[in-house]
């Protein structure tokens, strides 16, 4: 969903409110010429009839009105416009032979009958002179009054949406970024905005704390975790080299072995996600089929003497810009999840243009288990369940925006899909 800033808000608010007035000023203004003309035209010339009568029956001699807007006929006396004559009593609005609409009033006094005629092109000048002029000018000083509170307004919040600004352009891995910040929020002098930019400060000088104490923590647990592991890799490489060995301790030994390069592999890609920017992962143009080949062949110790098919499909050549090291442990879990949990039958991996698929015919994952399955230290009952490796995966897929969709049955098998947007 698309999100709008104040400005644009407020501009829209703007808009609307002046679209507003102006609809109701024009229904405003229809609305005034349909009451001066169906109503105060049509009144004021059935008063003026009535005035004509009673002093035509005081003196029948007396001139029809005749002013600028207001002609007046005396049937039979004088001669009637024809377009007059089939004209019963009552109020009318005609058309004449110019096309100009016309308002005529009829009644009679016995033998005798009045035409007033009333110049609608006067009711027109009315309407423009007593209702648009007016109105034009309140409708200027409502839109000047309203243009000038959107300025103030957006005065108002510009030095919010300028700290959100300086704020977003901030690298928080920056070891000068509570410095930074602190000069970027000094210019304001609005109180609001100077409260929140002191309250900003102080997050930004614990994140600060907080982010120096992560790197000191990465940094000795690096160096802790991997010297043991090193000790442990050079130990089990001795005992290999041992003439001696039989083969049952030669197999504990290999899987010493093996379980120390997956732990180093697996510190290494924690460390590597314990980093805030992105910038700092070492990217490269990577060939998941070559991955999950490699992955394949180290993960096969865990099949032991399983009757199992393994089935490769490599429809595409899939290139995924991104760090060797996590491509590989993410899809190492998947691949030794699908190896470790599938007694018999078959595994499936399909590399397509932009996915990796891995399917297999395994236990499968309880339908009150597979909603957590992501979550750390959420153990199954079988075998263990998934633990600590999907929650790896889980970090990595949101981290590098690759979407995982895990579909499994019980006892029927389970299918994993990896969307790589960024190729």
């Amino acid at each position: 969903m698309k999100r709008h800033g104040i400005n644009q808000q407020l501009w829209q608010a703007f808009l609307i409110q002046a679209g507003l007035i102006s609809l109701v000023a024009i229904l405003s203004i229809y609305a005034a010429r349909y009451v001066l003309s169906d109503v105060l035209i049509e009144r004021a010339l059935t008063e003026e009839a009535d005035h004509f009568w009673s002093l035509f029956e005081s003196d029948p001699s007396i001139s029809r009105p005749n002013t600028y807007n207001l002609t007046g006929f005396l049937y039979p006396i004088d001669e009637i416009p024809a377009y007059m004559r089939p004209l019963n009593n009552g109020f009318h609005q005609i058309e004449v032979d110019n096309g100009v609409l016309t308002m005529v009033q009829v009644s009679n006094l016995e033998d005798k009958k009045l035409y007033l005629e009333f110049d609608n092109e006067q009711v027109g000048n009315l309407v423009l002179l007593f209702g648009m002029l007016p109105l034009s000018v309140i409708l200027l000083i409502i839109y000047l009054s309203s243009w000038i509170a959107y300025r103030f307004s957006s005065q108002a919040v510009s030095p919010i949406i300028q700290l959100a600004k300086d704020v977003e352009q901030l690298d928080p891995s920056s070891e000068e970024f509570s410095k930074t910040i602190k000069q970027n929020l000094n210019y304001s002098q609005n109180r609001e905005v100077r409260s929140l930019a002191d309250a900003l400060f102080g997050l930004t000088e614990r994140i600060a704390q907080f982010l120096e104490r992560e790197r000191n923590f990465t940094r000795d647990a690096s160096h802790e975790l991997r010297s043991p592991i090193t000790v442990i890799k050079m130990a089990s490489e001795l005992l290999l080299n041992e003439d001696g060995l039989n083969e049952k301790s030669r197999k504990q030994v290999e899987r010493i072995q093996r379980n120390a390069n997956d732990m180093e592999e697996l510190i290494e890609t924690l460390l590597v996600l314990a980093r805030e920017s992105d910038h700092l992962l070492s990217s490269e143009n990577i060939s998941v089929n070559d991955i999950v080949r490699e992955e394949i062949e180290r993960a096969e110790s865990l099949l032991n003497d399983k009757n199992i098919n393994i089935t490769i499909n490599e429809n595409q050549k899939l290139i995924v810009k991104a760090p060797d090291k996590v491509l590989s442990v993410m899809i190492g879990n998947i691949i030794r999840n699908a190896f470790s949990y599938t007694d018999e039958g078959q595994i499936v991996i399909t590399v397509t243009n932009s996915s990796l698929i891995v399917e297999d015919s395994g236990i499968g994952i309880p339908d009150n288990q597979i909603d957590r399955i992501f979550t750390a230290f959420e153990r199954g009952k079988q075998r263990g369940g998934y633990g600590v490796g999907l929650t790896i995966v889980k970090m990595i897929s949101d981290r590098f925006n690759w979407p995982i969709d895990i579909d499994s049955k019980l006892n029927k098998g389970t299918k994993v899909e990896i969307q790589f947007q960024d190729i």
